[in-house]
């Protein structure tokens, strides 16, 4: 069985190859994720790297500050890659936290600054309203709208 630092530095190569199915490995069937856009649990989380896997045909990411001990870790990652709604270049820069039970991750939450990636993803209107409660909703339910549509379409995450 890997370290719990090797099991995240396996997620992230995975995530850098665009290999879903390498991250959901690295996951308890439970496991439970947060960030800025979704809640998710399950199979759900699966789903949703396997769709952003997909859609992401540009996108590129690094990790680094990988630490781990028997229960909890971290680690920092960035994502480069163009928002598809828009087309506009985006530099995400997140830190993850994680818990783990008998050698797979059970919680993940990625922390990062919303506004900073809404003016990035949705330029004008990400700079002016990217930090009221009301686009950040509606990025939530967009998100959320995409990923069921995703589910549907791929019974293996029903």
């Amino acid at each position: 069985m890997p370290s719990n630092s090797q099991l995240i530095e396996n997620f992230y190569t995975a995530f850098a190859r665009r290999d879903y199915a390498g991250m959901i490995a690295c996951y308890a069937p439970d496991i439970n994720f947060a960030d800025e856009v979704f809640t998710l649990h399950g199979k759900r989380v699966g789903a949703m790297w396997h769709m952003l896997c997909e859609a992401g045909t540009d996108l590129q990411i690094t990790h680094s500050n990988v630490q781990a001990d028997d229960a909890n870790g971290g680690a920092h990652w960035e994502a480069r890659y163009t928002f598809s709604r828009t087309g506009r270049p985006v530099h995400n820069i997140l830190d993850a936290e994680f818990h783990f039970r008998d050698g797979e991750i059970i919680w993940h939450r990625d922390h990062f600054d919303f506004y900073r990636w809404a003016r990035m993803a949705l330029g004008p209107t990400g700079t002016l309203l990217g930090w009221t409660p009301m686009v950040h909703n509606q990025v939530r339910k967009t998100a959320a709208a995409n990923l069921e549509k995703f589910i549907a379409a791929h019974p293996e995450y029903q």
